[in-house]
């Protein structure tokens, strides 16, 4: 039936057209379901790359239980504002976190990551992660305290009171990558050091003027390069020419560029990658 729930055959028959690099709808057309309960249940279950068929299963029926235990005087979670189902909000931010924890953050960082960026206000406070995710406050401050590290996260104050709140701001990854790359900076001027040191010419000191160079030349490629010190030395141009305080928005209409590319100007002038002769060049 269309409208009933998926049985192990149909999931079956989900994970072969998956692995046969079908797309939803040709899938749904197959076994005679909506394309929507088709792109749920895989996003729902890892996506279209971890989609398994029996752990899909399981899960789906997890969660049944868990909607069964919900006491009769409790009604189910209703839609937000938005007209989303809470269960798949939640559902995907595991996803996302499990995501992160395969690229090497760990999982408890990853968690809180992910609520803040599915939380539509991209802010919260401890007691609400802690609630959210059903850990300890000891858990939640270990995962802020590294996302800080980071620079992935902030803390600001509520006005008025003494609790705090954590925010991930809209220009996150632009700083995350502005911070990458300055990190395979500082591993490619070390490298060069250990070429001054060992001898260029002997094979340790080579194996390190090759490291030197790789990470040199993925900084530039990821900073930009000199594009990046151009645009920051414009952007300072034009804020002294102002003689005033400009917003990013302000800039960015003045000088007919993305709000990114200005934001990433100021923060290359916010990381001091530019040299004193470049800075008295601005008068």
């Amino acid at each position: 039936m269309p409208g009933g729930r998926l049985t192990h055959e149909d999931r079956r028959h989900i994970g072969a057209g998956l692995a046969e690099g079908l797309g939803y709808a040709e899938i749904a057309r197959r076994i005679g379901r909506p394309t929507s309960t088709i792109s749920r249940e895989v996003t729902r279950n890892g996506g279209p790359e971890a989609y398994r068929v029996d752990h899909a299963h399981l899960a789906t029926g997890r969660r049944a239980r868990r909607r069964r235990q919900i006491p009769r005087h409790e009604p189910a979670p209703p839609a937000d504002a938005y007209g989303r189902d809470p269960d798949d909000v939640r559902d995907f931010a595991e996803q996302l976190a499990a995501l992160m924890v395969r690229t090497g953050v760990p999982r408890m960082a990853a968690r809180v990551l992910a609520c803040l960026i599915t939380d539509d206000s991209g802010s919260l406070t401890a007691a609400d992660l802690v609630q959210r995710l059903r850990v300890s406050p000891a858990s939640v401050s270990l995962a802020v305290g590294y996302l800080e590290g980071l620079e992935v996260i902030r803390r600001v104050r509520e006005p008025g009171h003494r609790r705090q709140r954590y925010v991930i701001d809209d220009d996150v990854w632009l700083q995350a990558w502005m911070t990458s790359a300055q990190q395979h900076a500082m591993w490619a001027e070390t490298a060069q050091r250990g070429v001054d040191v060992l001898d260029a010419a002997t094979p340790a000191g080579a194996r390190l003027a090759h490291m030197s160079q790789f990470f040199a030349t993925l900084s530039d490629d990821m900073s930009g390069g000199t594009e990046a010190v151009d645009d920051a030395l414009t952007v300072l141009a034009a804020l002294r020419h102002a003689n005033a305080s400009l917003t990013e928005h302000h800039l960015a209409t003045a000088l007919a560029w993305p709000p990114a590319r200005v934001s990433k100007a100021l923060h290359c002038a916010e990381q001091d990658r530019l040299t004193p002769a470049q800075l008295k060049a601005l008068g």
